[in-house]
């Protein structure tokens, strides 16, 4: 198992947080812009994981050389959302590029709207 999952799996933001390489690149299934650097992408990811998070599990995961890919369910506002978590490691084993695919669209508007509102209280 990763160090990404298993800090995802125990909501240990701390540990998911030291998976990141300084120079991360973070990029949503919401906006266009990527987010960048460790500290905006942890910042994003707690918010995302409070909203994601309490019903979250992976359900499969695939590695081949410095690619990962984590499949995952949840459900946010009464909605099932499956998922995938696309994952780039650098030389150094940290995670360089961090992507997130959401559907069905209405849960993924769910999501949008949920950490929406967490970022701007």
């Amino acid at each position: 198992m990763s160090a990404f999952r298993e800090a995802v799996e125990n909501k240990d933001f701390d540990a998911l947080e030291a998976t990141l390489a300084s120079d991360v690149v973070f990029r949503s299934p919401v906006v266009f812009a990527p987010y960048e650097g460790r500290e905006a992408v942890a910042g994003l990811l707690r918010v995302v994981g409070m909203v994601l998070g309490p019903q979250l599990t992976y359900q499969w995961q695939v590695r081949e050389g410095d690619r990962e890919v984590l499949c995952f369910h949840s459900v946010v506002d009464g909605r099932d959302i499956e998922g995938v978590d696309l994952i780039r490691y650098g030389d150094d084993g940290l995670i360089a590029e961090l992507v997130v695919m959401i559907r069905p669209l209405s849960a993924l508007t769910a999501v949008r709207d949920a950490v929406g509102a967490l970022l701007t209280s």
